[in-house]
C-alpha cells in the first residue's frame, strides 16, 4: 500500500508570462508528483495521457517516481496567461481526454488518494465512492468547478457536491473556487459550509496572501513565503498540497503541515517548472525567509 497516490491526467502547458512563452508538462498530476519526488515517502502517480505524450511519464519515472499510466486518445491541452501580477490567471484549453475510470484503480490501494480533476468529468461521483472504501479522500477541486465554452475556461457549479464532499477528508480551493463552490462571500463561511457536508480539513490557499485551514472548528491561519523573486507561479496549488500531504502523514500538526507547505510552495514560484527540492531544502528556505525579515 501506497501512503499517498494521486489520479489526475498530465497535461500539455502553455505557459505565458511578461518575461516569456514555456512550453511544459503540466497539471496536478505532474507538478504533484515531481514536488514528492525527493521527499522521504512512498508515492504512485495513476494517469492518462495519449501515446505522443508518453515521454511525459518516462521522464517521471527517470525522477524515480511510480506511475501506473492508461494509454488515451488524447492529452490535455491547456494555455496558462499570467499578467504582471501572478495571481492573476487566464486559461484555455484547446484538448481534453477521456475521464478515469475505477477499472485502471482496482489493484491499486493508497492510505490517502489525492484526487486532481482538471475538468469536471474527469472523475466521476462514483470513483470517489468507490475510492472512499480504500482510503481517505483528498480533493483539489478546481476541476469540478471549470466548463470549458470555446476553448475559455469559465467558472461553474457542481450539481453532484453535497453528495460527493461526505466521502473527502481534506479539500483543496483557493478563495474563488470557495466561493464558485459554496456560494459563500467569505472564506469562513465558505470553509464552514464545506465542513458540515462532511470535510475534516478544508485548505484554502489566497496566493501571496497566505492560506487558511479550516479544521475541528478552529482557523489556522499560515503566512506565504515569497521568494525574492518570482518567476513562475504555475503548480504552486499542486506544491502546496504535496508538501501538506507529506507532512500531515509524516504525524505533523495542522500548523507545522500548512507552514511547511506554503514554504515549498513559495520556493517552487523562484524556478520555472515543477519543484523538485529536498526537504532539506523547503527547511532551508523557511529559516532563511525569517533570517531576511
Amino acid at each position: 500500500m501506497y501512503p499517498i497516490c494521486c489520479i489526475g491526467h498530465i497535461t500539455s502547458d502553455k505557459i505565458v508570462t511578461p518575461q516569456a512563452v514555456n512550453y511544459l508538462p503540466g497539471g496536478t498530476a505532474y507538478y504533484f508528483s515531481c514536488a514528492l519526488s525527493k521527499l522521504d515517502i512512498g508515492y504512485l502517480l495513476v494517469t492518462s495521457l495519449a501515446p505522443a505524450e508518453m515521454h511525459y511519464v518516462e521522464a517521471l519515472r527517470i525522477k524515480g517516481i511510480d506511475v501506473k499510466v492508461q494509454p488515451g486518445r488524447g492529452t490535455v491541452f491547456f494555455e496558462n496567461i499570467y499578467g504582471e501580477n501572478p495571481d492573476d490567471r487566464t486559461q484555455n484549453v484547446l484538448q481534453t481526454a477521456e475521464p478515469f475510470t475505477m477499472a485502471q484503480l482496482q489493484d491499486v490501494d493508497a492510505q490517502i488518494f489525492h484526487l486532481g480533476p482538471l475538468l469536471a468529468d474527469d472523475l466521476p461521483l462514483q470513483l470517489i465512492k468507490t475510492l472512499f472504501a480504500k482510503g481517505r479522500i483528498s480533493l483539489d477541486v478546481q476541476g469540478y468547478l471549470r466548463k470549458v465554452v470555446n476553448q475559455k475556461v469559465y467558472p461553474t457549479d457542481w450539481p453532484e457536491k453535497r453528495e460527493a464532499l461526505q466521502y473527502v477528508s481534506i479539500l483543496k480551493a483557493d478563495v474563488a473556487e470557495l466561493q464558485a463552490l459554496t456560494g459563500c462571500t467569505t472564506v469562513a463561511d465558505g470553509a464552514k459550509w464545506v465542513a458540515a457536508c462532511g470535510v475534516q480539513e478544508v485548505v484554502v490557499t489566497n496566493g501571496s496572501k497566505g492560506s487558511v485551514i479550516y479544521s475541528g472548528g478552529a482557523f489556522y491561519d499560515i503566512p506565504a513565503y515569497p521568494p525574492a523573486a518570482i518567476v513562475d507561479a504555475t503548480g504552486c496549488g499542486d506544491t502546496y498540497m504535496a508538501g501538506y500531504l507529506f507532512r500531515r502523514i509524516k504525524g505533523d500538526g495542522i500548523q507545522q503541515s500548512g507552514e511547511f507547505a506554503a514554504a515549498m510552495a513559495g520556493l517552487k514560484t523562484a524556478m520555472n517548472g515543477a519543484f523538485e527540492g529536498m526537504e532539506a531544502d523547503v527547511r532551508r528556505f523557511k529559516a532563511g525567509f525569517f533570517a531576511s525579515r
